[in-house]
Parts: structure tokens; C-alpha cells; sequence
């Protein structure tokens, strides 16, 4: 139950980040450009990225985490067999880089940093959705229920009155 509760605060916490990062971002387009914004947002994001790497040490990041295969090893390292990963995983910064820049011109029109997130996320669902009915991305494949769809609505018809509402 505690593991499941982290996720939350945790998933909680990431959609405040990105509340605040494309609200930041927003602000710093509206004094330059929403592509400028963007290559300040992701040259940022690496360095601090970089950073953390470096503080907390590549073994915190590797998969299973933790000591390594055995509590007594003297603090070798562990060696794990190359992969060969398909290029195309290493497209994630692509969507990324164009999430940035629409946010920030959205933020700065009409909808504003609540319409823009809102509607952000029903993006995210109807192509979560998409993606699991047709297995994308070797996702394991989910057939859509009705319910789905009524989630799907209800997010849309809360992200029509928040746009709306205070018009």
C-alpha cells in the first residue's frame, strides 16, 4: 500500500513540475521566443540533469539500483552484457522539445497556464488510450471500454469550464 501511495505523491509531484516548468517557460517566451524558451528549458534540464548524475552516481540509476550483485564485493563494479537499443528510443526529447514551445505559446494566449495543462492532459489520455488499444510503442495492448471514454469527456467538459468559466 505505502509503494502505491508514493507513486501518487509522486505522479502528483511531476504534474506540479510541469505546471511550474511550463509556466516559467511561458513567462520567459512572452520577453523572447517560444523556440528560445525552449532551448533554455532543455539545456537546463541537461545540466541538471548532469549534475545529478554526478552527485548521486550512475549505480543509484541502473536498473535494480542498490549495491550491486552482492553486499560483499568490495565495491567492484557490475558488469551487465551490452544491449542493443533500438535508435528510435532515443527520440524522447523530440516531443519534449515541441511540448515546450506549444505550451508556452498556448500559456500565452487565451487559454492561459490552467487551460493549457488541462488540455494537456486530455492529450495525454486520448493518446494513452490510442496507444494502449493498439499496443504503440510495445506497450502491452488494452482493449477501450466505455468508461474510458466517460473519463475521456469528463476531463474535456473540466477543461471546457476551466477555460470557459471565468469568462
Amino acid at each position: 500500500m505505502f509503494g502505491r501511495s508514493t507513486d501518487w505523491v509522486l505522479g502528483i509531484a511531476g504534474g506540479v513540475l510541469l505546471a511550474l516548468m511550463t509556466h516559467y517557460n511561458s513567462l520567459l517566451a512572452k520577453h523572447t521566443t517560444p523556440t528560445f524558451a525552449s532551448w533554455v528549458a532543455h539545456g537546463l534540464g541537461a545540466a541538471v540533469a548532469l549534475l545529478l548524475v554526478l552527485l548521486a552516481g550512475s549505480r543509484l540509476f541502473r536498473r535494480g539500483g542498490g549495491r550491486g550483485d552482492g553486499a560483499g564485493d568490495g565495491g567492484g563494479e557490475e558488469r551487465r552484457p551490452r544491449v542493443k537499443v533500438p535508435r528510435w528510443f532515443y527520440l524522447g526529447g523530440i516531443p519534449g522539445a515541441f511540448t515546450v514551445i506549444l505550451a508556452a505559446i498556448t500559456v500565452n494566449g487565451s487559454l492561459s497556464l490552467s487551460g493549457t495543462i488541462a488540455l494537456m492532459l486530455v492529450g495525454q489520455i486520448v493518446f494513452g488510450l490510442v496507444s494502449d488499444h493498439f499496443g504503440l510503442f510495445h506497450s502491452p495492448r488494452r482493449r477501450i471500454v466505455p468508461m474510458d471514454g466517460a473519463v475521456a469527456l469528463c476531463v474535456l467538459a473540466g477543461s471546457a469550464l476551466i477555460i470557459f468559466g471565468g469568462s
